[in-house]
């Protein structure tokens, strides 16, 4: 079950429309005292935030990778490299 949440929260996540979306109510979710398991309960309470903020910033940073790499290649295929004489003899 946890895998198939992972790959549904992945994919989601990776989807344009529905990113911020998600991003707000996996924040909702953190900061929000209703959980799966109540935060007054020492450790319990907090292993499903703690599980749910490391999906989020695994995700969230794996689709920042992905677009700084795929940015990159793009201004690398882009760029020419001319080059300019500035002392014409």
């Amino acid at each position: 079950m946890a895998q198939s949440f992972y790959a549904w929260y992945k994919r989601t996540l990776e989807h344009p429309q529905y990113r911020w979306v998600l991003v707000v109510a996996t924040l909702v979710y953190l900061l929000s005292p209703i959980d799966i398991s109540p935060d007054f309960i020492p450790i319990i309470g907090w292993i499903d935030d703690a599980v749910v903020a490391s999906i989020f910033v695994a995700s969230v940073s794996q689709i920042m990778l992905s677009g700084l790499t795929k940015r990159r290649t793009d201004l690398r295929a882009n760029n020419t490299h001319k080059t300019v004489d500035i002392n014409p003899e």
